[in-house]
């Protein structure tokens, strides 16, 4: 995505405060027209807040926002905005149709509602009262109301929860189709398969703050750790280790210097073999960055 894209939203120096607790803070970044933008970090890291922030929910206690160039608070500003919160609360009395209509009435264009609920699966629900869905079913419209005024921008809070694999992947059907037809999409996600298989630009934040803003391949680079692989049944006392897993002999080492980890395992004369240095994926560099084993990045 180049630099002279649209900046769809933006946050600059923004710091949200709930009493003694710092949700966010001094954090900046901008969306830009076209990208597809995965959001990653631990319970209470502010994904949440930093995404009702950008939509207008709620206020910085310090710092600016904006959506489409102005605050996000004028309704103006959100007419091309869509948005699907973690929690929602349907109208258990409306049918499926009827509450999609209501939702694409307060937007200038419309979604065609049959191809709405088609593409998110719900077709034959269509004149089903919302009380009487299922859980997943519930979440799938709550994914598809953020569709239904043709919007240029969509926040997307944890959409997938709760939905099965083929659920899920009806959804990365459904956002890469968006985002192939020129839509802006932030995703945050608790499912790192998702975000590497929609992301293109990865943002990683953790106490607050934004820990590495770049390309899918560069955050994995960034943390600096690499996975070591052998089958041994007792270790020593190993350098640069952050975590160890065991499945039955085989053993999973995540490092930040394999070179001298693997030194220090060959002068132990411990009894090992099948060693393997593995590229680091996504959850290793994810873990390295939010666990504070791995310097903060500055955004790209």
């Amino acid at each position: 995505m180049t630099q002279s894209a649209e900046i769809m939203a933006s946050a600059t120096r923004v710091t949200r405060r709930y009493g003694e607790v710092t949700a966010l803070d001094d954090t900046s970044l901008e969306i830009r027209a076209g990208e597809l933008i995965g959001l990653l970090g631990p319970n209470g890291a502010g994904k949440s807040t930093l995404v009702n922030l950008l939509a207008g929910l709620r206020r910085p206690t310090s710092g600016t926002v904006t959506l489409f160039g102005g605050d996000p608070r004028d309704p103006a500003r959100r007419r091309w905005l869509g948005m699907t919160p973690q929690e929602t609360g349907l109208p258990s009395t409306l049918r499926v149709r009827e509450c999609v209509d209501f939702v694409a009435a307060h937007f200038p264009e419309r979604a065609v509602r049959d191809e709405l609920l088609e593409r998110f699966s719900l077709g034959d629900l269509r004149d089903r009262q919302i009380g009487g869905l299922s859980g997943g079913q519930k979440r799938r419209l709550a994914v598809a109301l953020a569709f239904a005024g043709r919007p240029r921008l969509v926040l997307l809070d944890e959409p997938t929860t709760g939905l099965d694999v083929e659920a899920r992947r009806a959804l990365w059907d459904a956002v890469r189709d968006f985002h192939g037809d020129g839509g802006t999409v932030l995703l945050t996600s608790h499912y790192l398969e998702e975000i590497e298989a929609l992301a293109q630009r990865v943002i990683v934040i953790g106490r607050g703050r934004v820990l590495a803003d770049d390309t899918l391949g560069a955050v994995r680079g960034m943390a600096g750790v690499r996975k070591v692989v052998l089958t041994a049944a007792d270790l020593p006392e190993l350098p640069g280790l952050l975590r160890e897993e065991r499945d039955g002999e085989r053993v999973h080492l995540l490092t930040s210097d394999a070179d001298e980890l693997v030194r220090v395992l060959v002068r132990s004369g411990v009894a090992f073999s099948g060693l393997e240095i593995q590229p680091t994926s996504l959850e290793d560099a994810f873990l390295a960055l939010t666990t504070g084993e791995a310097p903060p990045v500055a955004a790209a």
